[in-house]
């Protein structure tokens, strides 16, 4: 929490000196009492021993000071409020590798599940798309906000040999600049965009030693998309016993988390990893809070003055109903 006007916080010395009067004056009338010489009058005038409760008002109203004096300093709190504009490009890996049944029923399926639930909580105000990649990268989807089309769009992902990682972040960053120039802004009043690249293993297409380097490469494009603005998180999808049959052979496919993390760490993003759908479930609510909403700070004193209203009031009926007075 912080304070907008915290000037008023030296209030709080002067509701001090008022609560260190009141015991001031407790023994003062203590003291002047005990002058009377008529004793038999004494037991009146000076009751053995105060009751507590008789404190009450005079607590219940300086707590309310104080409290109202926190609202007349502007208390601010965090919050979290839905973004206005934001973009975010989905690339989801469709190389038959996510065929695996590791994570049931399917790696796809699971991730399909996963996705779709992701792209229906996402706030109204954000944009998403879909890049879908195998051999070859293809942007099925432009940002939109149409929750309808991003759905259809996934339940109708096919799989298809290879994994182009590099050219499904190049497509997924044209998307964003494409998008972000049909708006007519430029950063940086852009609207803030992020790519989640999900995948279960590291790029085959190009292949050979340092592929990832190449022009066309998962780095070099990890590279592109940082220097333009729009971070690249990652999703490691699957899990080290994963296998797959293709041409009658069973051949391992293990998630590749190392890969996976290093296109995120050049990427300016994100690595994440998940090994179950409901564990790829919290990632995208996870990855959904952060993109989709931002922190704000609001005026909170409205509760501050509300409760020293109640105390005031509690205080000086209590004064009333005890010794039938205002303190």
């Amino acid at each position: 929490m912080t304070f907008g006007e915290p000037a008023w916080l030296l209030l709080i010395v002067g509701v001090g000196g008022l609560g260190a009067a009141y015991v001031w004056l407790l023994g003062v009338r203590r003291r002047d009492t005990a002058r009377f010489t008529a004793l038999e009058l004494l037991e009146t005038v000076l009751p053995r021993g105060m009751p507590w409760w008789r404190h009450v008002p005079t607590a219940a109203i300086l707590l309310a000071l104080v409290l109202m004096t926190v609202g007349l300093a502007g208390p601010m709190g965090e919050t979290k409020v839905p973004r206005n504009k934001a973009t975010i490009m989905l690339a989801i890996d469709v190389s038959l590798s996510m065929k695996a049944t590791d994570i049931s029923p399917t790696r796809l399926a699971a991730a399909q599940a996963a996705a779709t639930s992701f792209v229906r909580e996402l706030p109204a105000g954000i944009n998403v798309g879909l890049v879908t990649f195998a051999g070859t990268a293809a942007v099925v989807v432009s940002p939109t906000n149409d929750r309808d089309v991003m759905q259809r769009a996934i339940a109708g992902m096919k799989l298809a040999p290879s994994t182009a990682t590099g050219e499904a972040i190049f497509a997924s960053l044209q998307a964003v600049e494409t998008f972000t120039g049909s708006l007519g802004t430029a950063t940086p009043g852009a609207p803030p965009a992020h790519i989640v690249l999900m995948s279960d293993g590291s790029q085959t297409t190009p292949d050979g030693p340092d592929a990832e380097n190449l022009p066309r490469g998962a780095y070099t494009a990890a590279r592109a998309a940082n220097a333009a603005g729009v971070p690249v998180s990652t999703i490691a999808f699957g899990t080290p016993y994963g296998s797959v049959d293709i041409d009658g052979r069973s051949e391992s496919v293990a998630v590749d988390e190392r890969a996976m993390s290093e296109v995120a760490r050049i990427g300016g993003g994100t690595p994440y990893s998940a090994s179950t759908e409901l564990e790829l479930r919290d990632i995208y609510t996870t990855v959904g809070d952060l993109i989709g909403y931002e922190t704000q700070f609001v005026d909170i004193s409205k509760p501050w003055f509300a409760v020293g209203t109640l105390l005031t009031m509690a205080g000086l009926g209590s004064a009333v109903a005890f010794g039938r007075r205002i303190p």
